[in-house]
C-alpha cells in the first residue's frame, strides 16, 4: 500500500494546491448560494402582491388583507388616491388598485388581474351583500357566519403525512445534483490524467519502480479524496446557510443519515466509476480521442441522474426507480436520493451495497488488467480485446 499512498498523496498535493480547485470551490459555494437567495427572492415576489387601496375604499383593506391568508398571499395593502393609484399600476410599482366604495367595489389592474386578488375581493364582496340580506330579514349575520364557520367536514387520514416532505425532497434533489455532479468531474478528471500522463510518457518513468495496478489505485485514491474533500465543503456551507436561514429543520437524525449515505455512495460509485474511466482512457493515447471512449461510461451516470430528479420528486415511491436503486452503476445516485426521501427500505439498501460491491470488485479486476496492458501502449487506440487478454 506504501507505493498507492504515495500516488494518491501526490495527486491530492498537485490538485488541492492548485488555484483552479480553490477558485473552482469558492465558485461553486457562491453559485449556489446565489442560486438559493434569487430562488427564496423569487418566491418571495411571488406570493407578495402589492395593492392600492382608495380613501373611500379603505374599509376592504384590512378584510383583503386577512383573505390573502387564506390563498398562500401575502396582501401588501396601502392607501392611494386614485390618479396617484392608477399612475403606479401603470409603472408596476402597484400590481392592482380598489377604488368606489366598500360595498361596490372596482378592481384596477394594469391588464388582467391576479386571481387570487379578485377571488379574495368577490370574496368579501358577496359576504358583505349576504350581511346585508340577513340582516333585512331580521337574522343576525354574524351569529349565521359562526354556524357556517363551526360547520367542517370530518376528515380521516390513511397515512400520516410527513411535516417535512418538501424538504426531503429538496435534499433528494440536491443529493442527486451534487453526486452526479462530482462524480462526472472526478471521473473525467481521472481519464484526462491518464491520457496527460501517457502522451507524455510520464507513466513509463512512473511504472518503472511501481506496478500499473497500484499506480491505478493511487490516482483513483488520490483524485477521489480530492473530490470528497471538495464535496464535504460545499454540503457544508450548504449546510450552515440552510440552517442560519431556517430553511432547514429535519431531525437532526435524518439528516445525519442522509448526508453520510451519500458520502458513503459516493465513495463507492467514485471508486466504481474512475476505475472504469482509468481503463477506458488507458486504450487511447490523445485527447482528442477520450470523448470517445467516455462517452459510453457518462451515459450510465446521466440515465439515473435524469429519472432522480425528474420522477422521484413527484412519486418517491416509483417501482421504477426503486428497481433501478438496486442496479450496480444507477444505484450510487439513486438510491441516496431515496433514503433522503425516507422511502428506500433497509433491505433494498442493503442489496444495493452488496451488488455494488460485488460489481466493483470485478470491474476492479478487469479494469486493472485493461490499465496494465494498455498504459505503456501508445499511437493508434488499443483495443478491447487486446487489453482483456491474460499476459
Amino acid at each position: 500500500m506504501s507505493p498507492v499512498w504515495l500516488v494518491a498523496r501526490r495527486e491530492i498535493r498537485t490538485r488541492v494546491r492548485t488555484r483552479g480547485f480553490i477558485i473552482g470551490t469558492l465558485a461553486i459555494i457562491a453559485i449556489m448560494g446565489g442560486y438559493a437567495a434569487l430562488m427564496a427572492f423569487i418566491g418571495n415576489q411571488a406570493s407578495t402582491t402589492k395593492i392600492g387601496v382608495a380613501p373611500e375604499a379603505a374599509a376592504v383593506g384590512e378584510p383583503l388583507r386577512t383573505a390573502g391568508e387564506a390563498y398562500g398571499q401575502t396582501f401588501l395593502i396601502s392607501t392611494v388616491p386614485v390618479p396617484a393609484g392608477e399612475q403606479q399600476v401603470l409603472d408596476g410599482d402597484l400590481d392592482a388598485l380598489i377604488t368606489g366604495t366598500p360595498a361596490e367595489p372596482r378592481l384596477v389592474v394594469k391588464r388582467a388581474p391576479d386571481s387570487s386578488v379578485e377571488a379574495a375581493l368577490n370574496a368579501i364582496v358577496q359576504q358583505q351583500a349576504m350581511n346585508v340580506e340577513l340582516a333585512r330579514s331580521g337574522v343576525d349575520p354574524f351569529a349565521v357566519r359562526a354556524a357556517a364557520d363551526n360547520a367542517q367536514v370530518a376528515v380521516t387520514s390513511l397515512e400520516t403525512d410527513d411535516p417535512h416532505r418538501g424538504e426531503r425532497i429538496a435534499l433528494a434533489i440536491a443529493s442527486g445534483i451534487v453526486l452526479y455532479m462530482f462524480l462526472i468531474m472526478g471521473g473525467q478528471m481521472i481519464a484526462q490524467g491518464v491520457v496527460e500522463e501517457k502522451s507524455s510518457r510520464v507513466v513509463e518513468l512512473l511504472l518503472s519502480t511501481i506496478k500499473p495496478t497500484q499506480l491505478l489505485a493511487g490516482k483513483v485514491v488520490g483524485i477521489g479524496l480530492t473530490n470528497l474533500l471538495q464535496m464535504v465543503v460545499i454540503a457544508g456551507a450548504a449546510l450552515i446557510a440552510a440552517g442560519v436561514g431556517g430553511v432547514l429543520t429535519l431531525p437532526s437524525a435524518a439528516l445525519t443519515s442522509t448526508l453520510l449515505w451519500a458520502l458513503a455512495w459516493f465513495v463507492l460509485g467514485f471508486f466504481t466509476y474512475a476505475t472504469i474511466l482509468a481503463a477506458a482512457s488507458s486504450l487511447v493515447s490523445r485527447q482528442e480521442e477520450l470523448q470517445n471512449v467516455i462517452s459510453p461510461v457518462i451515459m450510465l451516470l446521466v440515465v439515473p441522474f435524469i429519472i432522480g430528479v425528474s420522477v422521484l420528486p413527484g412519486s418517491p415511491d416509483s417501482t421504477l426507480a426503486a428497481v433501478l436503486s438496486l442496479v450496480p452503476g444507477f444505484s450510487p445516485t439513486l438510491m441516496p436520493m431515496r433514503i433522503a426521501l425516507g422511502v428506500a427500505a433497509p433491505w433494498e439498501i442493503a442489496v444495493a451495497l452488496a451488488l455494488s460491491i460485488a460489481a466493483f470488485a470485478l470491474l476492479l479486476h478487469l479494469g486493472g488488467r485493461i490499465y496494465s496492458n494498455a498504459i505503456l501502449r501508445t499511437g493508434s487506440r488499443v483495443k478491447l480485446r487486446e487489453a482483456l487478454r491474460t499476459t
